[in-house]
Order: structure tokens, then C-alpha cells, then sequence
């Protein structure tokens, strides 16, 4: 017997498991990696979130199901967030899910919006389950090239045109995973104005609305007027609190959609752990200057970093927002592409990245860096980078013909 699985048929092997499956077999080896490659935080979730988890779970009734859209003190906090944060009003009830993390809520959302065949246009290079989520879903892909937000836009109008049927949502995803682009509100009152002239849908996730630099803070696209009418927005406290472990999100917005997450949610899970929902809450309606501690730290990651690099050989423009470089592939290395150059940056310098080739086509020639180690180990890694760097000559010479032949 060979049983067919139409859905795992569009889904192509996931790049990141041949960085990942060098990474594993040098650490077995004894080879110490200094791993940039996932965007997993490394501080730990503030006290205070952590004490409301532990005195909740002792309660004998903690460990009873929960809700599938989230407990109503949850998605009452998740809404006062948003009227705090972007002065945009939710109705708790109707317009806020709380979810198993972003991930999971950008999955089920797809799965609930889109029919077989929809149109769905999204960025390239975008982070994984933002073409996949609606490629699982049974839609059909249009990406445009996201190089600079403008370019995306102009993309979208694009794919307006060439598409049949039109495209019937866009993602959008700003502070961007991989890239680190950033936009203000101007960017989003004209998404708001295309999508209404051509009858789209919007997803945008702001998943690190709270790791930013050098500008104000991002905005939120509900902040446009009429917004809410055809846009929802995926968040989550995974980077906020540094809480990637313990999943929670949120998807909030429009009625309509989020109506249609809580159905298709009802059928598959029954929400967190409560007392991890209970923790949230403390995490959104407590004090805030953890959130400025983390920040803090990853500035100075950042700062670190492209300072090191740069002494090292390597010039890596600093991010303006989220918690990843997007840096350029060394000029000497360019011609062998990301995935090559990745590996050879694990197995010659102890470093670990992600290839931008993972991210799509207009990821190639990129890599993608998480400041998820301390500044030591950010200066420890450049050092290796530099030995690297000037042994470019040697090291290509030894590599296969067709390395580079992408």
C-alpha cells in the first residue's frame, strides 16, 4: 500500500532541516555552535507572569478544560492591550480569540477563510506558515516580491490584474520576520485603500510590535479608519514577555473572521492550560517595564552585533525592528548562495543562521540572524566569522563545482 496525502504534496521539505540536521550532528560531535538560526527568546519570562502561572495551577480545578476562544479575562486584557497600545477599540466577545500562539492562529484562520482554489497573495520573503498555512488550507499562493513594503504593495496591485480569480486576502507582516522592515501608518491607510478598491481580505501579523529600535512604535493596522471592516491582526506574547514556550496569541479584528476562527477552533482544541491563560493576563494588565528590559537587550544585541561583524568583515545593516538581521551573504561567498554558505558557516566557524532561501526565491542571498545570544557569545561568533572571512579562497576552492549553481 502507498497511501497519497494530497496536502503533504504542496509542501515542499522544510529548508531549515538541512542547517538543522548539521547543527545536531556537530553538537553530538563535541562542536560548540553559537545558534542564531531560530527566533526561540533565551531571557526568562518576568517573575510576576511566572508566580500568577504557579499560584493558579494549584487550584484543583486548574487542570479542567478551558475555552477554545480563551478565557473571558484573557481576551478583556488582549483588548485593553490594544486600546492602551494603538487606541483602537475591541469588543472582547466579538472582535478578540485568544490563540495557541500566532502560528497557530495564522494556521486556523487560514483553514477558515479559505475556500479551494482562493487566490492569496503573499510577501516573498515572508516567514514559513504565512504561504503555507493557505497552501495546507487548499489556496493558491500569488507571491510578490517584498523587497521594500512599497515593492510589496506595487506587487499586490500586480497580481490584482494578472490573477484568475482576483486575489481574496494579502498578507502582511510588519515588523517582518525575516527582513526587519518596518512601516508606519501611512503604509497601512494605503493597504487599507487597496484592499477596498479590489474587495480583499487582510492578515497582518505584528508579532513583534514590541521589539523596536530606532523609530516610534509600530502601528497597528486597526489603527486605519474602517480597518476592522475587512482586516484582522495575528499578536502574540511570545518576544513581548518572552513567552515563546508557553503559546499564547491572539487574532483580532474584524467580526466576521474572527467568528469564523472560533468555529473552526471549536472542532480542534480547547484553548491553553488556564492557569498559563490566567499568567497572561497578569503579563498584559501588569507592570510594563519588562517589556522595556527585553527590548533593551535586544538593541544591545543588535548593536553588538553589527558593530563585531563589521570589525570582523562582514557589514550587517542594523535592524530597525523584531529580533533578526536580515544580512547580505559576504560578497567572497556570494556566488554559492545562502544554503551553502550557511552550512560552511556552521562547519568552519561554529555559527549557525538561516539560509534566506528558506524564506522564498527573493530570500536568496540572505541570511537571517536571531539575537538570541548574549553579547559574549555575539563577539565569539564574529571572531569566527573573521577566520572565516579570510579564508574565503580556501574554503571555496575545496567545495564542489556545482555548489553555486543555484
Amino acid at each position: 500500500m502507498n497511501p497519497d496525502f494530497p496536502r503533504i504534496r504542496r509542501l515542499p521539505p522544510y529548508v531549515f532541516e538541512e542547517v538543522n540536521r548539521l547543527k545536531a550532528r556537530l553538537r553530538a560531535d563535541g562542536v560548540d555552535i553559537i545558534d542564531f538560526g531560530m527566533g526561540n527568546p533565551d531571557m526568562p519570562t518576568p517573575r510576576h507572569i511566572v508566580d500568577k502561572l504557579i499560584e493558579t495551577a494549584r487550584d484543583p480545578k486548574a487542570g479542567r478544560y478551558s475555552a477554545s476562544r480563551g478565557i473571558p479575562g484573557l481576551r478583556r486584557a488582549m483588548a485593553g492591550y490594544y486600546g492602551r497600545r494603538f487606541g483602537v477599540k475591541l469588543d472582547p466577545d466579538r472582535e478578540v480569540i485568544a490563540t495557541l500562539g500566532s502560528k497557530e492562529g495564522f494556521a486556523n484562520l487560514a483553514q477558515a477563510v479559505t475556500g479551494p482554489g482562493d487566490v492569496i497573495v503573499c510577501p516573498d520573503p515572508a516567514y514559513p506558515i504565512h504561504a503555507y498555512g493557505f497552501i495546507i488550507a487548499g489556496g493558491v499562493i500569488r507571491q510578490a516580491p517584498a523587497l521594500s513594503p512599497e515593492a510589496y504593495l506595487a506587487g499586490v496591485s500586480r497580481a490584482v490584474h494578472e490573477s484568475a480569480p482576483p486575489p481574496k486576502l494579502m498578507v502582511l507582516s510588519y515588523p517582518s520576520n525575516p527582513t526587519a522592515q518596518w512601516v508606519d501608518l501611512d503604509f497601512y491607510k494605503d493597504a487599507v485603500a487597496l484592499a477596498k478598491k479590489h474587495d480583499m481580505l487582510v492578515l497582518s501579523d505584528i508579532a513583534y510590535s514590541e521589539i523596536y529600535f530606532d523609530n516610534n512604535p509600530p502601528p497597528s493596522i486597526l489603527q486605519v479608519d474602517g480597518a476592522k471592516d475587512i482586516a484582522v491582526e495575528v499578536n502574540s506574547l511570545s518576544k513581548t514577555y518572552a513567552m515563546a514556550g508557553w503559546r499564547v496569541g491572539m487574532v483580532v479584528g474584524n467580526e466576521q473572521m474572527c467568528a469564523a476562527l472560533a468555529r473552526v477552533k471549536s472542532y480542534l482544541d480547547y484553548g491553553a492550560f488556564t492557569p498559563i491563560q490566567v499568567a497572561a493576563v497578569a503579563a498584559l494588565n501588569g507592570p510594563q517595564d519588562c517589556v522595556d528590559e527585553i527590548r533593551a537587550i535586544y538593541k544591545s544585541r543588535r548593536d553588538v552585533l553589527v558593530q563585531a561583524m563589521a570589525r570582523a568583515g562582514w557589514d550587517i545593516p542594523p535592524p530597525p525592528a523584531s529580533m533578526f538581521a536580515w544580512a547580505p551573504v559576504p560578497e567572497a561567498f556570494r556566488e554559492i548562495g545562502s544554503m551553502a554558505f550557511s552550512k560552511l558557516l556552521i562547519e568552519k566557524a561554529g555559527v549557525a543562521v538561516s539560509p534566506g532561501v528558506a524564506f522564498g526565491e527573493h530570500g536568496e542571498g540572505y541570511v537571517r540572524i536571531g539575537l538570541v545570544e548574549n553579547e559574549h557569545r555575539i563577539r565569539q561568533a564574529a571572531r569566527g566569522v573573521r577566520r572565516l572571512l579570510e579564508q574565503a579562497g580556501q574554503h571555496l576552492s575545496s567545495m564542489p563545482e556545482d555548489v553555486g549553481a543555484r
